[in-house]
């Protein structure tokens, strides 16, 4: 029998090592996580959040599911638009979460979060629970992408909302060509400058590469059985936000 294999940035491994190889990653990188999105993406991160609430248009009394959710970037910004609900961040690094849990956000908001670690291929949370699933560049972390989604399709309520926020491929081969020249050559040094850690941020730029493009992956959503789905590109396609329905 032939073992099934994955890509951890352009290696190819075992599926059943990548899990593994991901906490390594962000265990490593926990404690400077924050500063590091912020000097990577010159805080344009922040913008890509603000539009995927935007487009999210948190109601009050939802229940929102971040997976991926590290430090709870995307629950803090829901629950502040929501103006009151639940916000659950499940994330498969334990350190990254404790991160989250010394924000001054997660005192303030402690009364409508959970922190639970779990894993996006096989959450531990029973059918029809939330009305709102995220992950925010987190998916192509994921071992088997299909999987996370089918995952969100399972704990979603009817009527619930599927939200995904993930890198992405520029339409413009220059601009992509720019775009990877500044990925691979100041990324990585970034890292080892901030985090004393080139080779984790080595992986994170070679992970964007391997992620699907935007109409494979609106593909996929609609294979998890997601209605109208459909896409945004965001800074001409760096980032992207794909939506999609359980309806």
């Amino acid at each position: 029998m032939t073992e099934k294999t994955t890509h951890f940035g352009f290696q190819d491994i075992p599926e059943d090592q990548k899990a593994g190889k991901v906490q390594g990653v962000f265990g490593s990188v926990a404690s400077k996580y924050d500063v590091m999105n912020d000097v990577m993406s010159m805080g344009i991160h922040r913008i890509w959040k603000e539009a995927m609430m935007d487009w999210l248009a948190p109601r009050p009394g939802q229940k929102l599911l971040d997976v991926a959710g590290g430090t709870g970037d995307i629950s803090f910004k829901f629950l502040k638009r929501a103006g009151h609900g639940h916000a659950t961040v499940c994330d498969l690094t334990e350190p990254m979460l404790v991160e989250g849990r010394k924000r001054a956000e997660a005192d303030q908001m402690a009364s409508s979060l959970d922190w639970v670690v779990g894993d996006a291929m096989a959450l531990p949370f029973a059918d029809n629970t939330f009305d709102v699933y995220t992950i925010s560049f987190g998916i192509r972390n994921v071992t088997r992408p299909q999987d996370a989604l089918n995952e969100a399709y399972r704990v979603l309520k009817p009527g619930g909302r599927l939200m995904v926020l993930e890198f992405s491929q520029i339409p413009n081969e220059m601009m992509q060509k720019v775009y990877d020249l500044y990925s691979f050559n100041i990324i990585p040094q970034m890292g080892q400058m901030i985090a004393n850690d080139r080779d984790s941020y080595q992986y994170l730029v070679e992970s964007i590469r391997k992620f699907p493009d935007q109409e494979t992956f609106l593909t996929m959503v609609k294979q998890a059985g997601f209605e109208q789905a459909k896409y945004r590109n965001l800074t001409m396609g760096i980032a992207c936000l794909h939506s999609g329905w359980k309806l």
